[in-house]
């Protein structure tokens, strides 16, 4: 069966329709990055229909704040079951399109459901706040209430996780959605988009408006920051697109929620259990083909142990399973397409031009124009050229150091703020390595890798990587508006700060 036929069979089973472009519409060609071979063809949205959309995803927020918000909880409950029951096709579908090796793909879907079951609580839980008041017979209350359209823009190597991490917070919150995937992977929007708003029909809810998928390229992008209804766009993407969201939105006063670049590093001490290390390492920096925002890209290594590491990696990385993503046994798939093959070989081509010593990189044998490689190992004498820039590529630079303070401000000498970890069983230097004199990353950790996030924790980096942050812990704040109250029960009206206006 080819894999075109696989999506037309998957779509059946989620009970959605695969004819996806039906329309006039210029439309998207989606192909796999397994062999290259062409999965689809999705129809654009013209940009009347985005304009219809938006419009129609308004008016729905007028009635959506209305419903009580456990009961919009229910909803998102009702949905996490709907992709329970259809965790194994969505995840094959996400390792189809993106090159995701299969419980990757799995994994990603059991996201959604985790950020569901999150959501659920939190709509019992959209708390203020009571606050005492300096005038008698007066008290100041702090409520939250939804924004309005909130609009996702997502990236293509998460292309289900993302949506759900804004999507179960924003609805609970009171919001209606609109969602531009990556032109990349819009068959794992459409199938998710499309059985969120089968649960909300099965509920009886009306599902004009709720959540507005608009398929494109960057022009619909555009045209969903720009739109007047959408008060917030949460987008997740390269640091380029970011800074031209976020000059969009300033200019219109409007809220930008940013998930962006990281080029992110492990520092690995004399005391590391370097069994840990390895294992860590090894997921974080060759995992999703590097393709991840959290991917280890920099490991900083106390000179004494150096030798012995380096030895162990590229004695894992050779033996490192590449192939299709879909058999048993693979833990590495190819890269999206060839532009990321050609950015990756730039890069090791200058770090071989600065004195480096490359392990590895080259293209592995792969079915028709998939572009598989091995990931590589690149050792430097210190942190230089292109080890202090991103390459979406499963690239581990790795340079020794001998101070800790120094390894630190290794760590934090590069743009991107996302993630980092430091390996080590010293007390001391993983208190430091966590405190306001460590790492500046929105996310530091100790004795794991760089990637992996819960969703029970915030998620999201600073300087470059945008400042945003999304899931757990108060993110959804993120999704509502702010008031501040004050009610006057008494009979009399004293003003603040003991000012008199008599009258």
């Amino acid at each position: 069966m080819s894999h075109a036929n696989d999506v037309s069979s998957l779509f059946k089973a989620l009970g959605l329709s695969a004819d996806l472009a039906s329309k006039s519409n210029p439309a998207i060609t989606v192909s796999t990055p397994i062999d290259g071979s062409q999965l689809a063809r999705v129809a654009m949205h013209s940009a009347a229909e985005v304009d219809s959309a938006l419009n129609a995803a308004h008016q729905r927020f007028t009635e959506w704040r209305n419903v009580p918000a456990p009961k919009r909880g229910e909803l998102v409950r009702a949905f996490g079951e709907t992709v329970r029951r259809h965790k194994a096709g969505l995840g094959q579908l996400i390792s189809l399109e993106t090159g995701k090796i299969l419980q990757e793909g799995l994994g990603e879907v059991q996201e959604v459901i985790d950020i569901c079951e999150f959501a659920v609580g939190l709509s019992r839980q959209l708390y203020g706040l009571t606050i005492a008041s300096e005038r008698p017979d007066h008290k100041l209350l702090e409520t939250w209430h939804p924004v309005g359209v909130v609009g996702i823009i997502s990236a293509f190597n998460f292309p289900m996780a993302v949506f759900a991490w804004n999507a179960a917070l924003a609805l609970v919150c009171g919001n209606t959605l609109a969602w531009k995937p990556s032109e990349k992977t819009p068959l794992s929007a459409i199938a998710l988009n499309g059985l969120l708003l089968q649960t909300a029909k099965e509920l009886g809810l009306a599902t004009e408006g709720l959540s507005e998928l608009l398929i494109g390229e960057r022009a619909t992008g555009e045209a969903l920051v720009k739109h007047p209804h959408v008060k917030l766009v949460s987008a997740t993407g390269s640091t380029a697109m970011g800074k031209n969201v976020a000059i969009a939105c300033a200019g219109l006063f409007k809220r930008s929620l940013l998930e962006l670049g990281g080029n992110n590093a492990a520092i690995v001490c004399p005391s590391a259990n370097l069994e840990l290390v390895v294992r860590g390492a090894a997921f974080a920096a060759a995992g999703t083909a590097g393709q991840r925002c959290t991917s280890l890209r920099r490991l900083i290594v106390h000179r004494s142990i150096y030798p012995e590491l380096v030895k162990r990696l590229v004695a894992v990385f050779e033996r490192l399973p590449v192939g299709n993503p879909l058999k048993d046994g693979t833990l590495v798939g190819p890269l999206i397409d060839g532009h990321a093959f050609d950015t990756m070989q730039s890069a090791l081509a200058e770090a071989k031009k600065l004195g480096a010593k490359v392990h590895f990189g080259d293209k592995q044998p792969g079915e028709g124009s998939a572009h598989y490689v091995r990931p590589a190992i690149v050792e430097l004498k210190e942190q230089a050229g292109p080890m202090l820039h991103e390459t979406f590529a499963p690239i581990l630079y790795i340079v020794p150091y001998d101070n800790f303070e120094d390894a630190i401000a290794m760590n934090n000498a590069v743009v991107h703020g996302l993630s980092s970890a430091v390996f080590t069983q010293d007390l001391r230097e993983a208190e430091l390595f966590t405190s306001a004199r460590g790492s500046d990353c929105g996310i530091a950790n100790v004795n794991i890798g760089t990637s992996g996030a819960e969703i029970g924790g915030a998620f999201g980096g600073e300087k470059e990587t945008g400042g945003g942050r999304e899931s757990g812990s108060d993110s959804w704040k993120a999704y509502m508006r702010r008031a501040t109250n004050t009610v006057n029960y008494g009979s009399s009206l004293p003003l603040a700060q003991g000012i008199r206006f008599e009258i």
